[in-house]
Parts: structure tokens; C-alpha cells; sequence
């Protein structure tokens, strides 16, 4: 380690003020930082800087998707074999399942992170400034939100639009007021329909092209599959899937979404970590179960007698309700005002996938409507609790 600071502290003068590479001073700074704890003091104002700053922080969100990415790529292998009628086995084909799957899944994460921060770089050696943390965690989002079938260029396409149109434009990093990973979701569903949705885009098969499928093939999601059925849920192979197989995400979907499990053990590493918000959490999950007790009271098409703790377990639901309804930049910054947009996005998730039959996954629409929203709901509550005070000290 203090052979690397002397090599780092030998170069840096060429990137400092009056140096050769000073204009390359963002792209040093971000290597810098990355590796060690800067050494920022602070000059003016009241906040202190200390051991976790905005890249420590970034990372451990990172981390905490790392479950959802590692099933994701055995989950994108074991679709794929069931396909192909091998490895019907959960236990079975395990090395091959993670080949395949590793094949398919991080070439989509080397795009989104190599365009992105490709993008990034630019823009902060163009503007002088330090580089952006906040690609660090949308570069991992983008590709955990994609289905495994979709073409790499239209994820480059997708991560330039959402970090040029979704942040950069706002100014960058805590200035956007849209979530950017979800922007880059909303641009390809809207602009490439047929790559989005579908049977065909959920399970890959092309590494075996000419191989017949199973006669009971099927590459429908669950949500896809409740539209018409309710809860009879079958597999990608026609095998029936339970409740447990739900909450474990042995079914097609996005690349990290599909394990409740996966997302509940990077939901506690947020929480004990104390960078995501328990409040938001846990009212989105509040708002997604009263959303869906109310249909089923009603119970006039099959999607509305899916019962409510499935309805929190299929499509997107946990992931977005853990890594993107928390964001601290897009979200509320109020107590109260967590409670009420948290609620708020699970209620109107629900609403949107069953209402909306042509795009029956409605957290992606739900969360970029309560990001808009946000302010005005910090708005009210802060100004609820100044009248509230005004009366107090008036009496």
C-alpha cells in the first residue's frame, strides 16, 4: 500500500495546477479516491468529512447488488437450459449454468459501465471538475434491470441517453431528479417495444440456435402469466412453480430482479450500513399490499386474485422498492414525507401492472411519476410542520 501512495503521490504533481496533465486532474482524482480514503479537510460550512465518503458509500450499494447479480447470471443459465429440456435440476449443470450465464449477463455489464463512465470521464475533464460517484450504482442498475435478450448496442444507446439526459444535463450527480437507471429502462421500453417485452426476451437461447426447444417452452413472466391465469404459475420448462419458487426467482424475468431472496439480503446490508431508508422500504411494501388487498376485494379479472404477499414477490417489485425507490438524490427527504412517497409508489405499482395489461411491470412508471412528485411532497410536509409550530409558539 505505501509503495502505491509514493507512485501515486510521485505522479500526482502532473495533474495538479500547472502541470503537464492538468487538464486530466478528474481522471487521476477518481483513481485516487477509488483505492484510498482522499484526504479532504474541511475549510468552511459545518459538515465533516470522514472514512465514508461518496465513493465508500457508492461501493457498499454496489456490494449490496453483488446477490442479485451472482443469481442473476446463474438464474440466466439455468432459464436457459430449461429451455433446451438439460439440467432440469436446480442442483444440476451448476458450472455450465454460470458459463452460460456469466456469457450472457456481463458483457451487459461491461457496456453500461464502460459507456457510462466513458461519458463521465468526459464530462468531468470537459467541466474541470471532480468525477461522479453516482454512475458507480446506475452502472450496475442498468444491466440488473434489462432482460437477458436485449442487444448490447441498445444498452450503450440506453446508458448514454439516461447519464446525458437523466443527469449531466441536470449537472450531474445529486442534481437530477430523476432516477438514471430507470431512465435508461423508460428509454428502451418506449423506443424499442419489441426488445422490452415479449416472450422472446426473457430467456436466451441463441448460444444453442438450431436446438430444439422443449415442447412446453414457455418465456413468459410470471406477471405476464397472471394477466390471464391468476396465480397459475408454470416455469420456463412447463414445470409448475410455488410460492417458494417465486420468493427464491427460479423464473424469467430481468436479469436482478426476479429473487425476492437475493433483494432482501442487499436490502439488510443498506440497512445495517444505515444508506438506505428503512421508512421508504417498508412503505412501498405497505402501499404494494393494501394496492393489492384492494383488488382482491374486488377480484373482477384474474390479475386482481393474486394473492398480496405474490404480488410483492413477482416482477420488479423488491428491487425497485430496495435499491431504487431509496435513492437519496430522486426520493424525499422528509421522515414524513418517506412514509408518503414510499406508500404512494407501491400502491400505484400495483395499480399500473393491473390496470395496464400492456405493460403489466408498473414499477418502473410508478417510481419516475413519485421522483417528479418528490419535492412537492416535501413541500407540503414542511410546510405542514411550520403551521404546526406557529400555532404552538402563538399559543
Amino acid at each position: 500500500m505505501k509503495a502505491l501512495l509514493d507512485i501515486l503521490a510521485k505522479v500526482k504533481p502532473n495533474f495538479e495546477k500547472g502541470g503537464k496533465l492538468e487538464k486530466f486532474f478528474p481522471a487521476y482524482d477518481a483513481l485516487e479516491t477509488f483505492m484510498f480514503v482522499p484526504g479532504h479537510t474541511t475549510k468552511s460550512g459545518s459538515h465533516i468529512r470522514d472514512g465514508i465518503d461518496l465513493k465508500r458509500t457508492m461501493i457498499t450499494v454496489v456490494l449490496a447488488m453483488i446477490p442479485c447479480l451472482i443469481f442473476g447470471i446463474w438464474n440466466a443459465g439455468h432459464q436457459h437450459y430449461l429451455a433446451l429440456g438439460e439440467f432440469i435440476g436446480l442442483g444440476e449443470g451448476m458450472t455450465e449454468k454460470m458459463m452460460v450465464g456469466a456469457m450472457l449477463v456481463l458483457p451487459i455489464v461491461a457496456v453500461s459501465y464502460g459507456v457510462g463512465l466513458g461519458i463521465e470521464f468526459a464530462a468531468a475533464i470537459i467541466r474541470g471538475h471532480a468525477l461522479n460517484e453516482g454512475f458507480l450504482v446506475s452502472g450496475m442498475l442498468i444491466p440488473l434491470i434489462m432482460p437477458v435478450g436485449v442487444p448490447l448496442w441498445m444498452v450503450g444507446v440506453a446508458t448514454a441517453f439516461a447519464v446525458i439526459i437523466g443527469k449531466e444535463v441536470f449537472g450531474g450527480t445529486g442534481m437530477n431528479i430523476v432516477n438514471p437507471a430507470i431512465t435508461a429502462r423508460a428509454f428502451l421500453f418506449f423506443a424499442y417495444p419489441s426488445d422490452m417485452s415479449g416472450d422472446k426476451v426473457w430467456v436466451d437461447t441463441t448460444l444453442n440456435e438450431g436446438q430444439k426447444l422443449v415442447d412446453s417452452y414457455t418465456g413468459e413472466t410470471i406477471l405476464s402469466q397472471a394477466i390471464n391465469n391468476g396465480e397459475k404459475f408454470v416455469g420456463t420448462g412447463g414445470e409448475p412453480l410455488s410460492t417458494m419458487d417465486l420468493f427464491y426467482g427460479f423464473m424469467p424475468g430481468s436479469i436482478g430482479e426476479t429473487s425476492t431472496l437475493a433483494c432482501l439480503i442487499g436490502a439488510a446490508v443498506l440497512l445495517l450500513t444505515g444508506i438506505a431508508s428503512w421508512r421508504t422500504m417498508f412503505s412501498v411494501g405497505v402501499g404494494g399490499y393494501v394496492m393489492a388487498l384492494i383488488f382482491n376485494v374486488w377480484a373482477a379479472t384474474p390479475f386482481m386474485t393474486v394473492e398480496p404477499f405474490t404480488q410483492l414477490m413477482i416482477g420488479g417489485f423488491a428491487f425497485g422498492a430496495i435499491f431504487m425507490a431509496t435513492d437519496p438524490v430522486t426520493a424525499t427527504q422528509t421522515n414524513t414525507g418517506k412514509y408518503i412517497y414510499g406508500f404512494l409508489i407501491g400502491f400505484f405499482a400495483i395499480m399500473f401492472r393491473v390496470f395496464n395489461p400492456a405493460y403489466p411491470e408498473g414499477m418502473m412508471l410508478a417510481i419516475l411519476f413519485m421522483n417528479v412528485m418528490a419535492p412537492i411532497i416535501d413541500h407540503y410536509v414542511l410546510n405542514a410542520n411550520i403551521q404546526k409550530r406557529m400555532k404552538r409558539a402563538n399559543a
